[in-house]
C-alpha cells in the first residue's frame, strides 16, 4: 500500500465567500480529512440557543468533552438564528479556546488534512503543526449574499442577508481575539470572479507545487 503523503490545507475567508465549497473539493480530490471550524463555532451557538445554560463556558467544555466532529458536522447549523448568534460569540476569547482545543486534537491525529474557518493560517496551523498550503478566499458581498440566499431557500429576504453577512465579516475583521486576516503566504481565491472548477484548479496547481516539493 503506497503511504500518502503528508498534507495540511489551511482555507481562510469571509462569510459565503465560497471557502467551504472549495475545501470540500479540494478534500475529495486529496482524499484529505476535512474539517470546517464554522461549524464548531455553529454548534456551540445551537447549544446556547436550545439549552440557555447560565453560564454558558462549563456547559460548552462539558458538552464537547466526548464530542465527535462527525457528530457535529451532521447537525443542522445554518439557520439565520444560528449565524446572527455565532457572529458574536465566535469573538469570545474562552469559547475560542474550547473550539481550537478540539481542533488541534483532531489535526494531530491526521497529517492529511484540509482545515476550514477564519483564524486557521493565522492561528491554528500557524506553528505545530504549520500548514503546507494557505488559502484567502474573497468574494463580492453581493454575489455572496445571493449564494447565501439560495442556500438559506429564500426564505430570508436578500437585503437581511446581505446585511448579516456584512456585520459578521467586519466583526470577524475587528475582533481581539485571532481576526480574520490574510497572512503573508497565502494564495487569494476570488471566487466572485472564478467559478468551481477554475477555483479547484488554482488550489490544485499550488497544492501540487508543494507535493512534487
Amino acid at each position: 500500500m503506497v503511504k500518502l503523503k503528508k498534507l495540511i490545507i489551511a482555507c481562510d475567508g469571509e462569510s459565503a465567500s465560497g471557502k467551504s465549497t472549495a475545501a470540500k473539493l479540494v478534500s475529495k480530490k486529496y482524499k484529505l480529512l476535512l474539517i470546517n471550524s464554522g461549524l464548531l463555532y455553529r454548534y456551540c451557538s445551537k447549544l446556547i440557543i436550545l439549552h440557555k445554560p447560565k453560564n454558558f463556558i462549563p456547559f460548552l467544555k462539558k458538552k464537547f468533552k466526548k464530542i465527535s466532529y462527525k457528530t457535529i458536522s451532521n447537525q443542522r447549523l445554518h439557520s439565520e438564528e444560528i449565524s446572527n448568534h455565532v457572529a458574536i460569540l465566535a469573538k469570545n476569547k474562552k469559547v475560542r479556546e474550547i473550539v481550537n482545543k478540539l481542533q488541534i486534537k483532531i489535526i494531530k491525529m491526521n497529517n492529511r488534512i484540509c482545515v476550514e474557518g477564519r483564524d486557521i493560517a493565522s492561528k491554528i496551523l500557524a506553528t505545530n503543526p504549520k500548514y503546507d498550503v494557505a488559502f484567502y478566499f474573497k468574494c463580492d458581498l453581493k454575489v455572496a449574499a445571493y449564494r447565501r440566499w439560495k442556500d438559506l431557500k429564500k426564505k430570508v429576504p436578500l437585503k437581511e442577508v446581505r446585511k448579516s453577512l456584512k456585520k459578521r465579516t467586519l466583526l470577524d475583521k475587528k475582533r481581539k481575539n485571532s481576526p480574520l486576516i490574510k497572512v503573508k503566504d497565502a494564495i487569494l481565491i476570488r471566487s466572485d470572479q472564478l467559478n468551481k472548477k477554475d477555483v479547484l484548479a488554482k488550489m490544485s496547481k499550488a497544492i501540487d507545487k508543494v507535493l512534487r516539493g
